[in-house]
C-alpha cells in the first residue's frame, strides 16, 4: 500500500470553466496549505488549477453565515444549464440585490481594463428604460431594492437625470450612479442637480488610488485631479459617495490602507467597495497569474491600517457568502470602532435581509420588528449589547429611526469579488445577486453577463 499522500485536502466537487477554452468542466475545491484552489479537469486541456481564496480558514467559515436566498420570478427556462440559461432561470438561487442598468456603451475614458469594453455606443431611450424598470419591479414582486445606473459612462446620457428620477418615482428603494466622475468634476451644475435625489441616492465613484502609475495602468491616464474635484463638488452639494476601488496586484494593492484613511476623513464618503480585478472585458497587461482574491484584499487592509481593521472584523455577507465580505465602522469622536469586532453576527442572521447594500439601520429596524418585548425582559438587549456600542450611541442621541445620523456615523466597507473563467465556481455563480438588466427584459448575473452573455446580446445594445 502506498504511503504517499496527496499534497492537498479534497473539500468538495463543483463545476468551473476551463481557463483556456472557457467550457464548463468538472472541478474539485481543494485546500493546499493555507489557501483554497480549484482543480479543473478539461477533456481538451487537461488538469490545471487556479487560486480561489488566499485564506482557507475564512473560506471554510463562510458557510456558517449562509442564509436561504429569496424567491424571485424567472424570465427563462433551465435548458443548457448554468451559466448559459440566464436569466434569471429557475436554477438561480438568489434574487436581485443590485440591478445594474447600462444606459449607454459610450464613455469619455478608454480604460485598458474595462469589463464592459466601452467606447462608442447608443443611448437607451427613456421609454425603454421605463419598460426595463417595470419588468425589474415585476420580477421582484414590486419590491426592487437597488438600481445602479451604469454604462459606459452614464453621465454622458442626455436623460440621465430623468432616468434617476424615474427609478425613484417607481419606488425603487435606492439608486446609485456608477461613474468615473469626470462630468461631476467639470460640470458643477450637473453635480448640484444630483443633490435633489440625495435621500435615496448616492454616487458610486470610481477611485483606484493616488499613484500616477495606478491611474495609467487602470484608466489609461492620470485622472486623480479629476477625482478630487468630483469629490469636492459632491461634498459642496452634500451628495453621499461610495468610493469604488478596483484592486490589481502590483498596481495599487499597496494603497488600500491609504485609500481607507482618505475615505474615513472625507466628508460625504459613506463607504468603500474594494473590487479585486476580474479578468473579463479588456484586461490590459494584468496577468491572471497575479490574481488578488477577496481575502488577499482583507489581509492587505489589516497590514496597512495600523490596527483600524483586522481580518476578523470582516464577515461574509449572508446573501452572497462566496463573493462578498463586509464590515461596519462606527464613528466614535475621532476614531472608528468595527461593529463586528465584539458581535457574533451569526446569532442575528434571521434579522438580515438578502441584500448587497447592507445597512445598519435595516438591521436595527428588523431587530425591533422581530423582537417585540419590554426592555430588560428578553433577548433584544442582547442584540443591542452585542452589536452596538451603546455608550457611543447614547452620547449621540441616536435612535433607531434616525437614518441621517446612522448614515453619517457608520462607514461601510465591502470587498466584492466577481467570477471570471479562472475563478468560476458553480455554487458562487448560482448565488450571485448583482444582475444586469438587459434590453430584452432579462436579468443576468453580472459575472455570467460579462463572461458569456454580453457578446451574445451585443445586437440588442442599440436599444432600438
Amino acid at each position: 500500500m502506498s504511503e504517499k499522500k496527496r499534497d492537498y485536502q479534497y473539500l468538495s466537487a463543483t463545476h468551473s470553466l476551463c481557463s483556456i477554452c472557457g467550457n464548463v468542466v468538472p472541478a474539485k475545491v481543494i485546500r493546499r496549505g493555507t489557501a483554497i484552489y480549484l482543480l479543473k479537469n478539461c477533456l481538451n486541456h487537461g488538469m490545471h488549477e487556479e487560486i480561489l481564496e488566499d485564506d482557507a480558514d475564512f473560506y471554510l467559515r463562510q458557510k456558517e453565515y449562509d442564509i436561504p436566498g429569496d424567491e424571485t420570478i424567472h424570465q427563462t427556462e433551465t435548458v443548457q444549464g448554468c451559466p448559459y440559461d440566464c436569466g434569471l432561470c429557475p436554477d438561480h438561487e438568489q434574487h436581485t440585490c443590485i440591478a445594474l442598468l447600462e444606459i449607454t456603451q459610450s464613455c469619455d475614458l478608454c480604460c485598458p481594463n474595462c469589463y464592459a469594453n466601452s467606447g462608442a455606443g447608443d443611448f437607451i431611450p427613456l421609454e425603454r428604460v421605463n419598460r426595463i424598470l417595470d419588468a425589474f419591479l415585476e420580477a421582484e414582486s414590486g419590491r426592487a431594492e437597488i438600481l445602479q445606473v451604469s454604462g459606459g459612462e452614464p453621465t454622458l446620457h442626455p436623460e440621465v437625470l430623468d432616468i434617476i428620477q424615474l427609478a425613484l418615482d417607481k419606488g425603487i428603494r435606492y439608486v446609485m450612479l456608477n461613474t468615473n466622475g469626470l462630468r461631476i468634476a467639470h460640470d458643477f451644475d450637473f453635480a448640484q442637480s444630483l443633490s435633489r435625489f440625495r435621500e435615496r441616492f448616492e454616487v458610486y465613484l470610481q477611485f483606484d488610488g493616488f499613484g500616477n502609475e495606478t491611474s495609467r495602468v487602470l484608466r489609461g491616464k492620470d485622472i486623480l485631479e479629476d477625482k478630487m474635484k468630483a469629490l469636492e463638488n459632491l461634498i459642496r452639494v452634500k451628495v453621499p459617495v461610495t468610493l469604488v476601488t478596483t484592486v490589481a496586484m502590483g498596481v495599487n494593492d499597496h494603497e488600500l490602507g491609504e485609500i481607507l484613511r482618505f475615505g474615513l476623513r472625507t466628508s460625504m464618503v459613506r463607504g468603500i467597495n474594494f473590487q479585486p480585478f476580474a479578468f473579463f472585458g479588456r484586461v490590459g497587461d494584468i496577468s491572471p497569474n497575479r490574481r488578488i482574491t477577496r481575502t488577499g484584499v482583507l489581509r492587505r487592509l489589516e497590514e496597512q491600517t495600523d490596527g483600524i481593521l483586522k481580518m476578523g472584523d470582516f464577515v461574509p455577507l449572508p446573501c452572497d457568502v462566496d463573493r462578498v465580505a463586509i464590515t461596519m465602522l462606527l464613528r466614535d469622536h475621532d476614531t472608528y470602532i468595527p461593529l463586528t469586532r465584539k458581535a457574533d453576527i451569526r446569532k442575528y442572521l434571521t434579522m438580515m435581509d438578502n441584500t448587497l447594500q447592507f445597512q445598519l439601520q435595516d438591521l436595527l429596524s428588523n431587530a425591533t420588528n422581530e423582537i417585540k418585548c419590554n426592555p430588560g425582559k428578553c433577548d433584544c438587549l442582547s442584540f443591542m449589547r452585542d452589536f452596538i456600542p451603546l455608550s457611543s450611541l447614547a452620547a449621540k442621541g441616536l435612535i433607531l429611526k434616525d437614518r441621517e445620523i446612522l448614515s453619517r456615523d457608520v462607514f461601510r466597507i465591502t470587498v466584492t469579488s466577481f467570477l471570471d473563467r479562472y475563478n468560476f465556481e458553480m455554487k458562487a455563480m448560482k448565488k450571485e445577486c448583482v444582475h444586469v438588466l438587459t434590453p430584452d427584459l432579462r436579468r443576468i448575473p453580472f459575472s455570467a453577463y460579462n463572461l458569456i452573455h454580453r457578446r451574445n446580446t451585443a445586437d440588442a445594445i442599440s436599444y432600438r
